[in-house]
């Protein structure tokens, strides 16, 4: 059995989703299928969820969201007539949602219908079953699957039967609808491979795999052939976004085989993600931005017990979770998103450290950007010495540099308007 994901510019019109169909269609294996709500059909367009969400904002200003809806109708109605399919109930699905979005049912609710209205579609143009995932899936509140949700689809789910299902949400412990995180119908497929012990887990989109570095800046990128799953939550951690970093975790701890492939090239072998590696040395590069750093000095900083657990406490106070960390005997280095704190809370945060906690010196400074190398064994490898060599020889500093700390990524901190050259001059370096 394979459980087959589509994200949203794989279902973003009639089609896209008659591709779809057709690939579904190759495979008498291919028996589950979880989607997304339509994305952009072009790059003026709108996505469907991004919609929904304005039509919540909508109700929270007091406003019927009726005008903003109309934009999210004429889409599914379109795509419904294109496909052929009866549009009566269709009609009155999105009546009842557009009701329920104005009564104040909420973010998540207005936010999940995309999905929900997508996998109705799906399901009345293929013939298959639909499941609703907010009668299965229960969605603990640090955002993860209950494992009652394994059970609920397993009781749900019968041999030779054929489903489709919609991503993105569940219901959290009261019944209302939770929506995971943006990008969440990945973390679905997971769920729901895990649930039935699929074979496979094919992971749709529009690129061929997960590339050795972003293909809009390194124009010579590479579909990467193999990838553990450790090395694509490090890849997804520092700016790779084919796919959803929280969506391993289902299938890892059952060894489920994930497959990245390409709804508009279906024939391309795509990207294997499973508990083996592609080899050796460094299989991808990827890079994040928005970031600062924020760099506490003290004496013999780590003699006095505690300590880096109560700055960290302290940091939390003012809303700053570190995300990279480098220590030293006198120092500590973090680096933070920047949208988490303003100057001024920056500015609050350094003077109470500084005085609370007798340092030498805390400063914030804005404007990095963390560069990872990313591939089995780089703990052992030497490869981050010919990046920091094609680094210096154009010119680009190199703030701080993490090596070891992981079996799987080396991460190499620069200023962020080097961001986009530092990758390519590292993957020429090192890929040629």
């Amino acid at each position: 059995m394979i459980v087959s994901k589509f994200g949203g510019s794989s279902v973003a019109d009639s089609v896209q989703i008659k591709k779809v169909k057709a690939i579904l269609e190759s495979s008498e294996r291919r028996t589950i299928v979880v989607v997304s709500a339509p994305g952009k059909r072009n790059k003026d367009d709108e996505k469907i969820t991004d919609l929904l969400y304005q039509c919540n904002k909508d109700v929270q200003k007091g406003l019927s969201c009726k005008e903003t809806f109309k934009k999210i109708q004429s889409r599914y109605i379109e795509i419904a007539v294109d496909l052929g399919i009866d549009t009566k109930d269709l009609i009155d699905q999105l009546d009842s949602v557009r009701r329920l979005i104005d009564a104040g049912y909420g973010a998540d609710y207005a936010a999940s219908r995309g999905e929900y209205l997508s996998a109705y579609l799906i399901s009345k143009y293929l013939g298959w079953e639909f499941l609703d995932s907010a009668e299965l899936i229960v969605i603990n509140s640090d955002n993860t699957a209950n494992p009652v949700s394994y059970e609920n689809l397993r009781s749900r789910i019968e041999d030779g039967k054929k489903y489709v299902i919609p991503g993105f949400y569940g219901r959290d412990e009261r019944s209302n609808v939770k929506t995971f995180s943006r990008g969440g119908s990945d973390i679905t497929g997971s769920i729901v491979a895990r649930a039935v012990a699929a074979e496979l887990y094919e992971n749709w989109t529009d690129v061929s795999g997960v590339y050795s570095a972003n293909p809009t800046i390194v124009n010579n990128a590479k579909p990467i052939a193999y990838l553990s799953y450790q090395e694509v939550r490090e890849l997804a951690e520092v700016g790779a976004s084919v796919f959803h970093e929280e969506a391993i975790a289902p299938v890892v701890e059952v060894g489920i085989p994930i497959n990245v492939k390409n709804t508009n090239r279906p024939d391309d072998p795509g990207t294997i993600i499973s508990s083996e590696s592609n080899g050796s040395g460094v299989s991808g590069i990827s890079a994040k931005g928005g970031l600062s750093m924020i760099r506490l000095r003290r004496l013999m900083l780590f003699k006095k017990s505690g300590m880096r657990h109560a700055l960290l406490t302290m940091l939390h106070i003012f809303g700053i979770r570190p995300c990279y960390s480098l220590f030293g005997i006198d120092s500590i280095v973090w680096y933070f998103e920047s949208k988490m704190a303003s100057d001024s809370v920056c500015d609050s945060m350094c003077e109470r450290v500084k005085d609370e906690y007798n340092l030498d010196s805390v400063a914030v400074t804005r404007g990095y950007a963390i560069m990872a190398l990313v591939g089995p064994d780089m703990n052992k490898s030497t490869e981050y010495i010919d990046a920091l060599i094609a680094l210096k020889e154009a010119g680009i500093e190199v703030a701080t540099i993490n090596y070891g700390a992981s079996e799987t990524s080396t991460l190499i901190a620069i200023r962020e308007e080097d961001k986009d050259e530092a990758v390519r001059v590292v993957y020429k370096r090192l890929f040629g």
